[in-house]
């Protein structure tokens, strides 16, 4: 098995390909080790050596996407090395740098690791140095560089350089990406066939018109200035950044937020909470984006707090959730593969068994978890949950169903204020476990019969109003009767409730 030699054509001008490349590329194409990763690159243009070399375009036109035709270039790169004699080396070229946005690269060097063959790199002038100059930019702090066909994770307060924009489709999913991020009107670049003698031309545009110019092809790059934080709204830093405006000390920040401590804020958590839910239970999605973000804001309201007092931060909050969530679930993020979701459950609390056993918290119960603070019915269904998860549980619903006639009837025998309170708690605990059997949340339940009595009590006043009266003046063959005609108004189909 031979070795391997990538080396950089440069932005598109043969004149930007440095000696050591040059001298490198002629070298083996004189004895038929050169290899082009494409074709479709001006420095292969004119030059004789490299326009009889092969290249490895039909990969592209034979790969479901580029993810796949990467792989595929890469394990073929490896094969042709392996087929040269220990001392001889393969010459790989690639356009502009190697080690920049060439996904190709990445993945040869990552199976040459694992072959065990020797890889060197030529450096050629980047596509970063010709963008650069074409457009006047200035180098800046944080400059990311993407290839289109990967953007990752984009950080709109940072200056982003993307790639490999190949065509107009390209460009109109990477205008999607960015439009999570960026107004529609923010201001961008399009560089064509930069370093090019020529052929270089640098558009300005907005955002929202990257697909809609011709001439977009494989030379061509996007420049992306960066957003101003207070503008990058849709980013959790922006966020964090206002919260630690608005704690700022005097004469900065508002004097509300700086007074506000872990204890004052409760009650506007559990408001936020609430309110949430309602959003969840109108199905008015608008809401439930609002509430959820005044929820957020109550979680790095405390957490600014926190980190004020050196406690902890919104880092801090974020980390540790996500690796309870990557710890919890091994059969997504590692090797453990679970069959269902009662498995997933049972891993779950082995799980953290062992972790309670790793902080010395062995003798803690796996009850102690669930806040004594929630309301009664989710409160119930959380511990019964649990302790089904490790077999405390009847075999069947109808066991559930043998217990809550049981439960009833002492409920009808007792004869005592406290009996009755007692018994009647163990209706209400039983069938909470039977919603848990029915695969029902309980409180979510109620809070449904709730707002189905509530809309139909209003409808009855209104028809009473209607009709000159009010509901006390109704005896009960007419409160039945509106009743009756609520269920109608309504559209609902449930059993009167009654007192």
């Amino acid at each position: 098995m031979g070795s391997i030699t990538v080396a950089g054509l440069g932005p598109g001008a043969r004149g930007q390909v440095t000696t050591e490349v040059a001298d490198a590329l002629q070298h083996a194409a004189n004895e038929g080790r050169l290899l082009l990763r494409t074709r479709i690159h001006p420095t292969v243009s004119g030059w004789p050596a490299l326009e009889t070399a092969p290249s490895l375009d039909h990969h592209y036109e034979g790969s479901d996407d580029f993810g796949q035709a990467y792989e595929r270039i890469a394990a073929d790169v490896l094969a042709r090395a392996a087929d040269l004699p220990r001392d001889a080396d393969l010459v790989y070229a690639v356009p502009g740098h190697p080690l920049i946005a060439e996904a190709t690269v990445q993945r040869v060097r990552q199976l040459a690791r694992e072959s065990g063959v020797a890889v060197r790199i030529l450096p050629g002038l980047s596509f970063v140095d010709a963008v650069v100059l074409a457009a006047e930019l200035e180098a800046a702090d944080g400059l990311r560089v993407a290839d289109a066909l990967a953007l990752g994770r984009i950080d709109p307060t940072a200056p982003l350089l993307i790639c490999q924009v190949y065509s107009r489709h390209i460009a109109g999913q990477v205008k999607l990406a960015l439009g999570r991020h960026y107004p529609d009107e923010h201001e961008v670049l399009l560089v064509h066939a930069a370093g090019v003698p020529g052929q270089e031309r640098v558009e300005r545009l907005q955002l929202l018109e990257v697909d809609r110019r011709d001439g977009v092809a494989h030379l061509t790059s996007l420049w992306v200035p960066p957003l101003a934080p207070l503008q990058a709204l849709r980013e959790p830093q922006t966020l964090q950044e206002v919260m630690a405006s608005l704690r700022a000390p005097a004469p900065e920040g508002c004097p509300w937020d700086r007074e506000q401590t872990h204890e004052t804020l409760r009650r506007y958590l559990l408001e936020e909470t609430y309110e949430a839910l309602d959003a969840i239970d109108s199905g008015d999605v608008r809401s439930l984006e609002e509430e959820l973000g005044d929820l957020l804001l109550q979680i790095v309201f405390h957490a600014q707090i926190a980190d004020e007092a050196g406690l902890f931060d919104f880092g801090d909050v974020c980390a540790g959730i996500s690796a309870k969530l990557i710890r919890r679930h091994p059969h997504v993020f590692g090797d453990l593969k679970e069959q269902d979701a009662a498995a997933v459950l049972r891993n779950w609390e082995q799980l953290k068994r062992e972790e309670r056993a790793k902080k010395d918290q062995a003798g803690r119960s796996m009850l102690d978890g669930v806040p004594a603070s929630m309301p009664a019915l989710s409160y119930a269904q959380s511990v019964q949950d649990r302790a089904a998860r490790v077999g405390f549980d009847w075999p069947n619903v109808e066991g559930v169903l043998d217990k809550l006639t049981e439960e009833a009837r002492e409920l009808v025998a007792a004869s005592s204020p406290e009996e009755q309170l007692d018994e009647f708690g163990d209706v209400l605990f039983v069938l909470v476990r039977l919603a848990s059997w029915l695969k029902l949340d309980a409180e979510d339940a109620l809070r449904a019969a709730n707002r189905k009595f509530h809309a139909r009590f209003a409808a009855m006043e209104r028809t009473a109003h209607a009709q000159g009266k009010t509901l006390d003046q109704y005896d009960a063959a007419g409160l039945d009767q509106l009743w009756v005609g609520a269920k109608r108004q309504t559209g609902q189909n449930a059993a009167r409730v009654t007192s």
